[in-house]
């Protein structure tokens, strides 16, 4: 019983490390979106983007990578969703400017701009400096700096994994 108090509190103490850094810089969301692909085609009627081919998204220090990526604007023209798969796709971004750039990996993410939440699935991986925390299916919330992190839903599916480095080995 001991060692699953240590677990859990060693999970829980990750969590609030991680939480801490899950914001992103504020001035990021006011600045241009710049898209570099080999393939683009844009749908006026749906408001949907699709690019293919080594795909590049930057807005301040966010950045997506991805093989395909798919950017909806919602009916007023504002970006609301940004879905990118890939082997991985990846994301990063600063979360204050004394922080390092948060990244994330998994085959998919789902970047709802509104929520600023981005849900990483099918092999989730974050890092954080040396730290890492993977699982199945990782939810980042940005604005409210929550990670929270799910395993798979088989029985002998991926769990949630965290690896907490000590302060003095940074």
């Amino acid at each position: 019983m001991p060692h699953t108090k240590t677990l859990i509190l060693s999970l829980i103490t990750g969590l609030l490390m991680l939480s801490q850094t899950a914001h992103a810089l504020p001035e990021d969301q006011e600045q241009p979106i710049y898209v570099s692909a080999d393939h683009a085609s844009m749908n006026e009627l749906t408001g949907v983007a699709v690019y293919t081919g080594s795909v590049e998204i930057r807005q301040g220090t966010m950045l997506m990578l991805g093989s395909r990526v798919e950017m909806h604007r919602d009916n007023t023209g504002s970006i609301s969703r940004i879905l990118s798969t890939g082997s991985p796709a990846e994301f990063h971004q600063q979360a204050s400017t004394n922080q390092p750039l948060t990244k994330a990996y998994g085959l998919r993410m789902d970047y709802q701009v509104p929520t600023q939440t981005v849900t990483i699935t099918e092999n989730a991986r974050v890092l954080q400096d040396a730290d890492e925390f993977t699982g199945e299916r990782i939810v980042y919330d940005m604005d409210k700096s929550v990670v929270d992190a799910f395993r798979s839903e088989s029985q002998d599916g991926q769990r949630v994994q965290m690896i907490i480095q000590p302060k003095g080995n940074q």
